[in-house]
C-alpha cells in the first residue's frame, strides 16, 4: 500500500513579542539563502533593524506548523514589507498562505523584491504579481523590482432573501 504524505496544517497568527527569537532565527536563515549577494545579510546591523524597527513598526504575522514558527509576514499597510519562510519549510505552501493572508486583509498588495532573488521572483510571478518598476536600493546598491498583485474580483452575486 503506498504511503501518502500528509500536508501539515499552516496556522497564521499575529506576531507576539515572545516570537522574537524564533522569527529572527528563521529570517536570518531565509535571507542568507535568498540574498547571498548582500554582504552581512541576516546578521549585525540588518538583524538589529529587524528587531528594533520592523518587528515593532510593521503589522507582523507568523505562520506555524506543528507549533513551530516557519514563516514571517510583515505588512506596512497593503505593502508586503517582508515575507520570510524558514529554508526547511520552503515549498510547502507557507509563503502562499502568507501572501493569501495579506490579500485577504488588503485586496491589492504590493512589494519589492531584489532582482537577484530569482527564486522569490518566480514565486511572486506564480502568485499573480506584476512588475511595475525598478529602483536601486540605497542601502545595498542592488536593484529592487516593485510588484503589484491586483485584488481578486469574484463574479458571484449575492441574492437577498
Amino acid at each position: 500500500m503506498p504511503t501518502v504524505a500528509r500536508m501539515e496544517e499552516i496556522i497564521i497568527r499575529r506576531y507576539e513579542a515572545s516570537d522574537e527569537a524564533a522569527v529572527v532565527d528563521l529570517w536570518s536563515r531565509a535571507v542568507k539563502l535568498a540574498h547571498p549577494f548582500i554582504e552581512g545579510e541576516g546578521e549585525g546591523e540588518r538583524a538589529r533593524k529587524l528587531r528594533e524597527i520592523y518587528l515593532v513598526a510593521a503589522d507582523n504575522w507568523v505562520a506555524e506548523t506543528s507549533g513551530a514558527a516557519v514563516g514571517l509576514l510583515g505588512l506596512l499597510g497593503a505593502e508586503i514589507g517582508g515575507l520570510f519562510v524558514a529554508p526547511e519549510a520552503q515549498g510547502r505552501g507557507v509563503g502562499r498562505a502568507l501572501v493569501e493572508h495579506a490579500a485577504a486583509l488588503h485586496g491589492e498588495v504590493t512589494l519589492e523584491v531584489f532582482e537577484g532573488n530569482t527564486r522569490a521572483r518566480r514565486f511572486y510571478d506564480l502568485m499573480g504579481f506584476i512588475e511595475r518598476g525598478r529602483r536601486t536600493d540605497e542601502e545595498t546598491g542592488h536593484v529592487l523590482i516593485s510588484m503589484r498583485r491586483p485584488a481578486v474580483r469574484t463574479t458571484e452575486t449575492v441574492t437577498a432573501r
